[in-house]
């Protein structure tokens, strides 16, 4: 058995059976192997690692199982960062399959490419350090394969996310000896787990603590996300009267439309969702960090310790009391929380229904899902109108990605979703060009949803590629992409200055025939609908190009916080 055979029986023993890559060098020599288990492995071409390494993670993030980024050393550490970083950020289950691209017996001479950390080279092992929960050089044989199965398993582990292995390329092709001093042995053990089980005093503190509370809220964050609990959470929060705010990785994991839903929270978000979590007495966060942005950063008048009871869970005992100090912190999946609080007796119809009334009228006194008519130029839309549009779309069967940008602070603070788990976003770092591979992965792993991406036309641009290999894959996605011609966010950040923020119009059906798809172009908001209906239609990848209004500004939308100055002024 050689080292490159070894890594993918380790892949499929572990149920990891698709791995997204542009090759070069040391994973150009692992090809071989992988071609011959393709009954059973999928290999997706993308045609840049950053399109590659996105894709990986959407996959992690939709089906909770390792996604599988395969790209050479350099390239692995820098464009694929983008998705790795996500990640990481995102407590995404991600493994990584590098190389350090030595050229065999060249590393200490400085031949270009390589990355073993020795003078004159880069150090792929110290950058993915950064950004991984585990990163593990293999520089034989055995190290690979058992390195492979470490990865694996700390991509999989509370807390999720990425993990590296990295092999000394002249490893890749080498026979693994007979005789090794530590042995290796089948995967499946390394990867047996018995998940916690929380403390039942603890959860019947944060029972008697919710029965007592007159304005209880529940923040509802990524782990409500990663768990599927969010059918749960609306059963729960619904049954007793409580409101429910989202984190940004929370957003869409309840039906947004319901009454106990106030929306996301934070400075680019809902300003009902504020203004529930700040009329509160009793908070309950469940998998979230609670981090700046989401407090607006750090809005006194929002998260009061010592004022508000704050409980916080979650799977990681490092979070809970990370940012703020908490009256209690438990250390639980979420959704065995959940399924506690169901258990116990509901609350009375009165408080049902007075919490009930006091989140009506905080949810009309901020506008909660209300969509203003804007006037625009001759042959442009509003944002607004695309949410209209996405809005009366939507179905249980579809999943909408989203991008940066103003785009996003449209959809998250101003487009309720009415169907839970059908929005994908990048909460991570949340850069631009995300969406557009996102979309196309996720049709990749989800081929039963109806996938629409949405995405600024700055960020359209970065990451187009993504096109061709659902072109290339036959995979049904369209891609709505908010051409305002240039940099929205930065744009509205600038004021009366733009520098630097404006792009020329691009006719981006033409840029999706040439890259094997097809185009509609909008210029009226009566046209959104019809477009995104015959645009899924058509079948194959289809770019809808939605002209708006460069006018058009976040700032219209949100509950925004200005960032305060470095130097005293905000």
């Amino acid at each position: 058995m050689r080292t490159n055979e070894g890594v993918i029986s380790t892949f499929i023993e572990a149920g990891i059976t698709r791995g997204f890559t542009l090759p070069g060098l040391g994973i150009t020599w692992s090809l071989p192997a992988f071609h011959d288990r393709k009954s059973e492995f999928d290999l997706v071409l993308a045609r840049t690692e950053q399109s590659a390494s996105v894709m990986a993670q959407v996959a992690g993030k939709l089906t909770g199982r390792p996604g599988l980024l395969m790209a050479q050393g350099p390239f692995a550490t820098t464009t694929g960062a983008f998705g790795i970083l996500e990640a990481y950020f995102s407590s995404s289950p991600m493994v990584i399959m590098t190389d350090t691209s030595c050229y065999d017996g060249f590393a200490q001479q400085g031949v270009y490419q390589t990355m073993t950390g020795d003078y004159g080279a880069g150090d792929a092992f110290g950058v993915l350090k950064t950004m991984t929960k585990y990163a593990t050089y293999a520089t034989t044989p055995a190290e690979a394969i058992y390195g492979t199965q470490m990865a694996i398993k700390h991509a999989m582990t509370p807390r999720q996310g990425p993990a590296a292995m990295i092999m000394r390329t002249n490893i890749i092709k080498q026979e693994v000896p007979d005789d090794l001093r530590a042995r290796l042995y089948p995967t499946e053990g390394y990867l047996r787990y018995t998940p916690m089980v929380p403390d039942r005093a603890a959860l019947e503190k944060i029972a008697a603590t919710l029965a007592a509370a007159k304005a209880p809220v529940i923040i509802a964050g990524n782990g409500i996300y990663m768990s599927r609990s969010g059918v749960a959470l609306q059963e729960y929060a619904s049954r007793d009267g409580i409101a429910v705010a989202s984190s940004y990785h929370g957003k869409g994991t309840i039906d947004e439309t319901s009454d106990i839903a106030v929306g996301m929270m934070g400075t680019w978000a809902s300003a009902a969702a504020n203004r529930m979590v700040q009329a509160a007495d009793v908070v309950l966060v469940l998998g979230c960090s609670l981090g700046a942005e989401y407090t607006r950063f750090r809005d006194e008048k929002m998260l009061r310790p010592g004022d508000q009871t704050i409980i916080q869970v979650d799977i990681d005992p490092l979070h809970a009391g990370w940012v703020l100090p908490v009256d209690q912190a438990v250390t639980a999946d979420v959704s065995d929380v959940l399924d506690f609080l169901l258990t116990k007796p509901a609350q009375d119809a009165i408080t049902v229904n007075r919490r009930k009334d006091r989140i009506a009228q905080i949810k009309a006194d901020n506008d909660y899902g209300v969509l203003p008519e804007y006037k625009t130029r001759p042959g442009t839309v509003h944002y607004a109108d695309i949410m209209r549009a996405l809005g009366d779309f939507l179905t249980k069967d579809d999943l909408l990605t989203l991008d940066a940008g103003t785009n996003r602070i449209w959809a998250t603070s101003r487009l309720p979703l009415r169907h839970p788990h059908q929005l994908v976003a990048p909460g991570g770092i949340g850069g631009m060009g995300w969406s557009t591979p996102a979309a196309t992965g996720a049709k990749v792993v989800c081929p039963e949803k109806r996938v629409t991406g949405m995405i600024g036309d700055g960020g359209f641009v970065m990451t187009m590629d993504a096109i061709a290999t659902a072109a290339e894959r036959g995979l049904d996605v369209v891609y709505v992409v908010a051409n305002n011609a240039g940099l929205g966010m930065v744009r509205d950040n600038l004021g009366n200055q733009a520098i630097g923020v404006d792009f020329a119009d691009h006719d981006f059906t033409k840029v999706a025939e040439g890259l094997g798809g097809s185009g509609v172009t909008v210029t009226e908001a009566d046209q959104i609908g019809d477009a995104l209906r015959e645009a899924h239609s058509r079948g194959g990848p289809v770019v809808i190009d939605v002209k708006v209004d460069p006018a058009a500004s976040h700032r219209d939308c949100s509950d925004y916080a200005e960032l305060p100055d470095p130097g005293g002024r905000t």
